[in-house]
């Protein structure tokens, strides 16, 4: 009940390091269309990964999830689809509204709907808010919050810093569209934690065959998982067609050139294999977090944020950016930094009092 929040903390960090990381990957792939390295690392994330590392460390994984009840594994492969929905209208977001407002918008909804969603809907809110530890852990995710705004404002200075010319506007700049997308997106992508919730009956049958606590989010993970690569596979598959783009998984391009395909696939493999470690040890984070397990998606939302910023001043995407915007991004990144640590000592505050 109690766990150990410090230790949970340091594996949202864990986390949120690989899912920042993942693209780098990524970009070195050399020849292929977006839908042809997306679809191949995402077999390694939606697919590889999951049953191979929750074979590994769980008990009787395929008698666990048979034992499951259908209603259940509907629910998570459910969410996991709705949120691949989100993320694939994530970049039509920044198209319409730009970074700064896009980010806000859809990053604020996926932070408070993902982290807010379960309790609300289990009734246990009220509970949260009249104890002084979920007082402190509400209050961390608010500063979550400002420190998503603060971090996409100083994005947006960084391009006018660069000559982006978004004080002139964003080129396709549509207020109503990019909102409704927005809102779309940062809903769906809050589907994930939904998901997750709904796993708690695979958690109770995994840790009744005697898996290892540390490991019992790993089997949901299987389900609401495979729910993202239904979604992900059909625009993948819709996009190949379009683009009649399916010969360069065989090395063929329109160009002409060869592409270096082992060094590709290995790419793609490595690139996803990170992708789905955020939510390897996100699950292992979760589990650490006692009564306040909610807050588990704030701390993710977080550190993604925060590694994908550092990731950016580490490939100097940031030079020449004024001292002021530079600033601003640190204000940004010492308030994420700050909200783990507020919402970590909530959860330590709780722990303590139900140890």
């Amino acid at each position: 009940m109690g766990g150990n929040p410090p230790l949970g903390v340091l594996f949202h960090w864990l986390g949120g390091f690989a899912s920042a990381s993942f693209y780098v990957p990524y970009k070195r792939i050399k020849l292929w269309s977006w839908e042809i390295f997306w679809l191949a690392g995402g077999i390694f994330s939606w697919a590889i990964a999951p049953w191979l590392f929750a074979s590994l460390r769980t008990e009787d994984l395929l008698s666990v999830l048979a034992s499951t009840p259908s209603r259940t594994l509907l629910w998570c492969w459910f969410w996991g689809a709705m949120w691949g929905f989100g993320g694939l209208t994530f970049g039509l977001t920044m198209r319409y509204l730009g970074l700064s407002l896009g980010m806000a918008v859809a990053l604020g909804l996926t932070t408070v709907i993902g982290t807010m969603g379960p309790p609300i809907f289990h009734g246990t809110i009220g509970e949260i808010a009249s104890r002084p530890s979920g007082q402190l852990t509400l209050l961390g995710i608010l500063v979550t919050l400002a420190g998503i705004v603060v971090v996409a404002r100083a994005g947006s200075a960084k391009d006018k810093d660069l000559g982006g010319k978004i004080s002139e506007g964003v080129a396709e700049f549509d207020l109503r569209k990019g909102l409704l997308i927005a809102v779309f997106s940062g809903v769906m992508s809050g589907c994930f934690a939904w998901g997750l919730d709904a796993g708690q009956p695979i958690r109770d049958l995994t840790l009744a065959a005697g898996t290892d606590p540390l490991s019992q989010g790993l089997p949901v993970l299987c389900v609401v998982l495979a729910g993202g690569l239904t979604t992900n596979a059909i625009w993948c598959a819709i996009l190949i067609r379009r683009n009649r783009s399916f010969g360069q998984f065989l090395g063929r391009v329109p160009t002409g050139e060869k592409p270096r395909l082992l060094v590709n696939y290995l790419l793609a493999a490595l690139g996803g294999t990170l992708w789905y470690f955020q939510f390897f040890f996100y699950t292992m984070g979760e589990s650490q977090m006692g009564r306040y397990g909610f807050s588990s998606w704030t701390l993710h939302m977080a550190s993604i944020i925060l590694f994908s910023t550092l990731w950016g001043f580490a490939l100097k995407e940031w030079k020449g950016a004024s001292l002021r915007t530079r600033t601003l991004v640190w204000t940004g990144i010492g308030l994420l930094v700050g909200s783990t640590v507020i919402i970590g000592a909530g959860n330590m505050i709780e722990a303590g009092m139900n140890p």
